[in-house]
Parts: structure tokens; C-alpha cells; sequence
């Protein structure tokens, strides 16, 4: 592996967690066990490449109207809930992962430029700024305002121009082997974090060890 002087992140369920869908579910009256099954077949499905390439998160208005349809799976089971579901994609109610805040001060204190690259319908700034991470970071690349989703070459390529480095010192750390991977047709190095259980560290650390011993970039940061 190259030496890495930047690291990009993604923002659902690399760096936040979302509210627990399962719960608002039970508490609608739904079994526990029908409730996940219920939450991890909405998630899967909003995964699939089928779901990821029909621009959801080009604007506020298409973010609505297709997560809600995916949420409508769930109305069988309590009919209505999916507007109530829909209120767990607002970002400002994702949890941070507890190593989140401990990985993103010790790169920035190596010197470390750091990214955001997401696909996201709405402004994540105010979410990072309330978590005090905003503070950390130096480039948001959001889709909606690139009128791009990942895993389009193009919004890492912006990601590494806007923290001065070259893709090939770049690290891109994220769940998603389709959006998150887009980041290699781009030329940076990607890290897919595995899945852990709710609320538990993210395994954010081994970030750390791939970036030991880069060299400090802080003089090369564009902060926005």
C-alpha cells in the first residue's frame, strides 16, 4: 500500500448509525422478531444496485418519495409507519459510532486531511458541527450538491482536489463495496469496514494503522 496522506469517509454507517427502525416498529404493536426481520430486508433491499442507481439522494424530493416506498414494505405490518420510518433517515437524528470522535481527532492531529464523501439528500455540516466533528473535517462532498451519487469516479476525484492530494495518497473508508468501492475506479486505496452490532465501535482503529507513519499534510488542508 502507498503511503496514504488523506482519508476520506463515508457518513451512514461508517461514521453514524441510524436510529433503530426495529424499535419504532415494536412499539407500533409488531412481533420483535417480525420487526427485524422487517428492518434488515428494508435496509437490504435499499442496498441492491437496483435501489442505488434511481437518484435518491440528488434532492431532498426524490429522498422522500423513495425511502418511503421502500418503508411502505413495513405498512402490512402497521399500517402507516413508513412516514414514521421515514423520519430515521434525517441525519440529524444518526448517532455518531463511539470510535468516530477518538479516530477523527488523532488523524487530524497527525496532520491528516479528512473528507466526507456521501451520498445524502441534505447538508451534513450541521449534524457533524453538533457531534463537535465538524472540526475535523476540511471537504464535505455531498451528492445532492454534486448532482452525483457514488459510486461515480468523479466525487472522490473532487474529494482528493479539494484536499489537495492525489487519489493514489488517498484513503477511502466506508460499507459499501458498490458505492464506498467506486472509489477505486478513482485510483485511492479503499478500506470496507465489516458490520458490527448497533451503537458498537466501528473498527474505525485499523484506519489509524493504514495511515501510520504518512506523513503530516495539515499545511496542504482546504478547509470549506
Amino acid at each position: 500500500m502507498p503511503a496514504l496522506r488523506a482519508v476520506l469517509f463515508d457518513f451512514g454507517n461508517t461514521l453514524f448509525y441510524s436510529p433503530d427502525g426495529a424499535a419504532i416498529l415494536v412499539e407500533a404493536g409488531v412481533e420483535p422478531a417480525i420487526a427485524e426481520q422487517v428492518w434488515s430486508e428494508i435496509w437490504a433491499a435499499a442496498g441492491t444496485p437496483g435501489e442505488m442507481v434511481k437518484g435518491r439522494d440528488l434532492s431532498p424530493e426524490n429522498h422522500r418519495r423513495m425511502w418511503t416506498a421502500l418503508f411502505t414494505r413495513a405498512d402490512v405490518h402497521a399500517p402507516g409507519i413508513s412516514e414514521r420510518l421515514y423520519e430515521t433517515m434525517t441525519p440529524e437524528l444518526w448517532t455518531p459510532y463511539p470510535d468516530a470522535q477518538p479516530v477523527l481527532r488523532r488523524l487530524h492531529r497527525r496532520g491528516v486531511p479528512i473528507g466526507v464523501v456521501s451520498n445524502v439528500a441534505h447538508s451534513l455540516r450541521p449534524v457533524f458541527e453538533r457531534h463537535g466533528l465538524g472540526q475535523y473535517v476540511s471537504a464535505y462532498i455531498q451528492s445532492y450538491e454534486e448532482a452525483l451519487e457514488k459510486p461515480a469516479p468523479e466525487l472522490f476525484l473532487t474529494a482528493c482536489r479539494l484536499l489537495l492530494v492525489e487519489p493514489g495518497q488517498t484513503l477511502m473508508v466506508g460499507d459499501s463495496h458498490i458505492a464506498d468501492g467506486g472509489a477505486v475506479a478513482a485510483g485511492l486505496e479503499v478500506y470496507l469496514l465489516p458490520q458490527v452490532p448497533r451503537g458498537a465501535p466501528r473498527g474505525l482503529a485499523r484506519v489509524l494503522d493504514l495511515v501510520k507513519g504518512s506523513r503530516a499534510g495539515g499545511d496542504r488542508q482546504a478547509r470549506l
